[in-house]
């Protein structure tokens, strides 16, 4: 069994191992992947077969909310799924051009969008796809979502964000959920992390093995000489491969409820799901890591 914690204070008990939905975008969006029908079917399914039953996703993931409701809808009662508002896509011939949409209309459409693609009458977590406090407050969305929420077409309300808005977002208490990048090689939002547990908020971490590593599905050179620079393989227990040390790792974080980690690739979800199981780094392992990363990053700063 998938290890459980509580969403927040007052929300839902969600895997520790979530799954994000936006390699499941579709054709003429952005990168060079693509998954088609008897992909993504095969992927969604066996998330919850596995055990997840935590999915993100967003209005301006390509066809990724459609594939959920397609080939999960008969399957709802098995999983929360949290999607996000506040931007609109605009598709071309061979991409997917998203821009922000800050207005009412704009918002409900999002909600109305969702509900339509993911066959559902409900969304258990709405989250802004970024903006800022001021911003979000003053245009009076903070109170429409939550206005939804009075309504129950919503269960949470939460943003997607990180620094420099994250912190004042979280500050406002205006949100049940904070979804902040996070991983042993970018570790700046931990305190955040903290502070929005402390508040009773739900944590959500995205990129916890997106965010660098030698056997990341996306390379970010920044983050391999992170890894390098930190002399990470001179810890990386025999037999164990980065990505679930990179995983177990961001498992060890008390702060965080849940992780999303998105792949297309069935043997990645397997061993994703399997290094969940064994749960967090050991705690010497856990403070070496954070150790080698600290100096590194203080190393950049001087």
């Amino acid at each position: 069994m998938l290890e459980q914690h509580r969403l927040g204070t007052d929300g839902p008990a969600v895997t520790r191992l979530g799954f994000g939905s936006m390699g499941l975008r579709g054709p003429r969006t952005w990168g060079v992947r693509t998954v088609d029908e008897a992909r993504a079917e095969s992927v969604l399914n066996s998330v919850l077969d596995a055990g997840i039953n935590f999915i993100d996703t967003a209005t301006v993931y390509g066809i990724a909310e459609e594939r959920i409701g397609r080939y999960l809808s008969s399957r709802r009662s098995e999983f929360r799924i949290a999607t996000k508002c506040g931007r609109t896509a605009v598709q071309h011939a061979d991409h997917l051009e998203i821009q922000p949409a800050w207005s009412r209309d704009s918002i409900l459409q999002n909600i109305e969008s969702s509900l339509l693609r993911l066959q559902t009458d409900f969304i258990d977590l709405l989250q802004f796809h970024g903006g800022d406090y001021q911003q979000l407050r003053q245009a009076g969305l903070i109170d429409l979502l939550h206005d939804k929420k009075s309504e129950g077409v919503i269960g949470q309300v939460g943003v997607s964000t990180q620094l420099p808005a994250a912190r004042e977002l979280i500050e406002s208490g205006a949100f049940d959920v904070v979804q902040l990048p996070f991983s042993c090689l970018a570790p700046e939002h931990s305190q955040l992390l903290g502070l929005a547990s402390a508040r009773g908020m739900g944590t959500i971490v995205r990129g916890g093995i997106a965010q660098g590593g030698p056997q990341a599905e996306i390379q970010r050179e920044k983050l391999n000489a992170v890894w390098s620079r930190a002399k990470l393989d001179e810890v990386l227990p025999a037999g164990m491969r980065p990505a679930e040390f990179i995983l177990r790792y961001t498992l060890s974080q008390k702060h965080v409820n849940t992780t999303i980690v998105g792949t297309a690739n069935l043997a990645h979800l397997s061993e994703n799901v399997a290094a969940a199981k064994r749960g967090g780094l050991p705690s010497e392992l856990e403070r070496e890591i954070t150790h080698r990363v600290a100096e590194v990053l203080q190393e950049d700063r001087d």
